[in-house]
């Protein structure tokens, strides 16, 4: 059956989960862990507009945790991923208090989809507004 296995017209994300991580997140991420590219070192992907299912990236930069930290969204859940310092990668999943509930749930019946394109990371962390390097 073809929903059990992973389509690659989708980043990696099963079928099944709903979600549609546009490419660009993928092709974000692979500049975040390009060694040798210094001019994006995170990414903030959230819902395209006012679409359900499609993610897409909404912030991308250099800076590190510190400056992915400050531009979180403060109304939308969000997914994203960081390259520490260490040289390490995480990945996070937020949900701010001022994001509506059905937004949340949305959001986090998506974030393994998510997320999965976003290979390659050490772990997950718990991201929130002015968090550092030194907090984990």
């Amino acid at each position: 059956m073809p929903t059990l296995f992973t389509d690659p017209r989708s980043g990696g994300v099963k079928k099944s989960s709903g979600v549609n991580v546009l490419p660009i997140v993928a092709e974000t991420w692979a500049q975040v862990r390009d060694d040798s590219n210094t001019s994006v070192d995170w990414l903030i992907a959230s819902f395209d507009g006012s679409s359900k299912t499609d993610i897409t990236v909404i912030a991308s930069g250099s800076g590190g945790l510190e400056s992915c930290a400050s531009m979180l969204p403060e109304s939308n859940a969000c997914y994203g991923g960081v390259k520490l310092k260490s040289g390490r990668f995480v990945t996070f999943y937020y949900t701010p208090d001022a994001c509506p509930v059905m937004h949340r749930g949305r959001a986090s019946m998506y974030k393994n989809g998510v997320l999965n394109v976003l290979e390659g990371s050490d772990r997950e962390i718990e991201m929130r507004p002015g968090l550092t390097e030194a907090d984990l």
